[in-house]
C-alpha cells in the first residue's frame, strides 16, 4: 500500500510540474505572437498616449519574466484578469463557455464510450470474420477524415440538402435540455466518429491480447466454457487498458473540440479561444489555453492512476 501511495504521489507531482511547464509555454507562445498587442487592440489610429496607457495596463512595460510571475500569482489566487475587448472578468466569460464545451464532450462520450466498447468486444470475439473486417474498415475510414471535413459534409447533407438538423449549433441559457440536444446533434456526431473508431480499435486489441495469453489457453484446455472465459477472465483483465483508452479519449474530446466548435459556430471555450486570438485579447487567450492544458493533464493523470489501481503488475512494481 505504501508503494502504491508513493506511485500515485509521484504521478501527481509530475502532473504539477507539467502544468508549470505548460504555463511557461503558453506565456511564451502568447509573447511570440507577431505585432504590438496595444496597436492591434486600439488600431493604427491610436494616439501615443493611449498606446502607452494600454501597454502599462497590460504590463508590457515590464520584463517578460516579471509579467509571467505576476500572471501565475494572479491565477493561483483565482484571478484570471479582465478581457481587453469588453472589460468583463475572464473567469465569468470562461465559466459559461467551458460548461458548453463539457456539455458537448459529455454528449459525444455518452454515445461513443458504450458503443465503442460493445463493437470492440464483438470485433475481438469474432476476429477475422466479416463483422470484424467491416468494423475495421469503417473505423479506419472514420479516423482518416479530419474533423472539419466530416463536419462540413454533415452540414451539407443534413442541414443544407435535407434540412432536418441545424447547421449552426447555437445554444443559450434560455433553451430547454431537449432543444440543446437537438442543436448539438451534428457536432456530437462529428466528435463521436473519431473517438468511437479509436476506442473500438483499442478495445479490440486489448481483448485479443488477453484471449491469446497463456492462461486463457490453459483455461480452454481445461474445458472452461467460452462464456465463462470471456466474462470471468478476458474482460476483467482487459479493463485496465480499456479504462486508460476511454479516459484518454475523453481528454481529447474536451480539448480537441476547437475545430468542431469553429465549424458549427458553437459557443464553447474553443470558439472563445479562436476569437480571442484574432482580437489579441491576451488574458482570455492565456486563461483558455491554461484551462485546456490543465483539463488534459488532469484526465491523463486520472487515466494513469486508474491504470495503477486496476493493474496488479503496476501496483507491485518497484
Amino acid at each position: 500500500m505504501d508503494s502504491l501511495k508513493k506511485m500515485v504521489v509521484k504521478r501527481l507531482a509530475a502532473g504539477a510540474v507539467t502544468v508549470l511547464v505548460v504555463s511557461i509555454l503558453i506565456f511564451v507562445g502568447v509573447e511570440a505572437l507577431p505585432g504590438d498587442p496595444a496597436t492591434a487592440i486600439l488600431g493604427q489610429q491610436a494616439t501615443p498616449e493611449n498606446l502607452a496607457a494600454l501597454r502599462k495596463e497590460l504590463k508590457l512595460d515590464m520584463p517578460p519574466h516579471v509579467r509571467y510571475f505576476s500572471w501565475v500569482s494572479d491565477v493561483a489566487r483565482g484571478d484570471l484578469g479582465r478581457s481587453l475587448t469588453n472589460q468583463r472578468p475572464v473567469a465569468e466569460m470562461i465559466g459559461w463557455r467551458f460548461s458548453n464545451t463539457l456539455f458537448l464532450a459529455l454528449a459525444a462520450a455518452t454515445v461513443a464510450v458504450p458503443l465503442a466498447i460493445l463493437l470492440g468486444m464483438l470485433a475481438a470475439l469474432y476476429r477475422e470474420s466479416w463483422l470484424d473486417k467491416l468494423l475495421s474498415i469503417s473505423s479506419l475510414s472514420a479516423i482518416s477524415f479530419p474533423e472539419f471535413f466530416v463536419g462540413y459534409i454533415l452540414i451539407a447533407i443534413f442541414a443544407v440538402k435535407l434540412g432536418i438538423l441545424p447547421g449552426v449549433a447555437s445554444i443559450h441559457s434560455g433553451m430547454g435540455f431537449g432543444q440543446k440536444l437537438l442543436a448539438i446533434v451534428l457536432p456530437t456526431i462529428t466528435l463521436m466518429l473519431v473517438v468511437l473508431a479509436h476506442m473500438m480499435r483499442m478495445t479490440r486489441a486489448a481483448i485479443i491480447g488477453i484471449l491469446t495469453s497463456p492462461y486463457i489457453e490453459m483455461a480452454k484446455l481445461k474445458g472452461v466454457g467460452r462464456r465463462r472465459i470471456i466474462y470471468h477472465h478476458a474482460i476483467p483483465n482487459a479493463l485496465a487498458p480499456i479504462i486508460n483508452v476511454v479516459i484518454m479519449d475523453l481528454a481529447w474530446l474536451v480539448v480537441g473540440v476547437v475545430v468542431v466548435e469553429v465549424v458549427f459556430v458553437y459557443p464553447g471555450l474553443g470558439q472563445l479561444l479562436v476569437d480571442a486570438v484574432s482580437k489579441r485579447d491576451l488574458p482570455v487567450v492565456q486563461a483558455s489555453g491554461l484551462i485546456f492544458a490543465c483539463t488534459y493533464i488532469l484526465l491523463n493523470l486520472t487515466a494513469d492512476v486508474l491504470s495503477i489501481l486496476t493493474n496488479p503488475k503496476l501496483r507491485t512494481a518497484n
